[in-house]
């Protein structure tokens, strides 16, 4: 089960930038289906990814669905060698993303977040009309689920 609130707070003040996607942004834009992790963009910027290994290191990342004992060392360098990571934490699952289909990295998406206030946090998430558009582009049969609902929301009458 994923600690939603504890993930965040780690993110949040261990000053990553980072944006929220997925799941947890259709949340947020009103959707009532369920997820279970957080899926984030992330700036992949030198110190960011300082801040992102020393924030979750606490939380003993590992990646999801690997095999037990394969060996993986959670630090800068793993960061900089890879770009998208589907980890297991203590607080949940937590996917880390250094850029999406149909949207880009961080800074591509940067201009297209709004700010919300979750768990007492001020946090970025992707607007309503960005998230359907990287959700139509990924192609996923669950997307496409999420969509007709997201659009359903986009909408509606102010």
């Amino acid at each position: 089960m994923t600690d939603f609130a504890n993930l965040l707070r780690v993110l949040a003040t261990g000053q990553v930038d980072f944006i929220l996607v997925g799941g947890v942004a259709a949340t947020i834009h009103g959707s009532a289906r369920l997820t279970q992790d957080i899926d984030i963009v992330y700036s992949r910027q030198a110190m960011n990814l300082d801040s992102l290994v020393q924030a979750l290191k606490p939380l003993n990342p590992y990646l999801r669905d690997a095999p037990s004992g394969l060996p993986f060392h959670w630090e800068t360098r793993t960061l900089e060698q890879g770009l998208n990571f589907t980890l297991t934490t203590t607080s949940g699952a937590l996917d880390l993303l250094g850029e999406i289909i149909g949207g880009g990295g961080y800074e591509d998406l940067l201009p297209h977040t709004i700010t919300v206030t979750a768990f007492d946090l001020e946090l970025r998430c992707l607007d309503l009309e960005s998230l359907i558009r990287v959700k139509r582009a990924a192609g996923r049969p669950k997307d496409f689920e999420a969509i007709a609902e997201l659009e359903a929301i986009l909408n509606q009458p102010p």
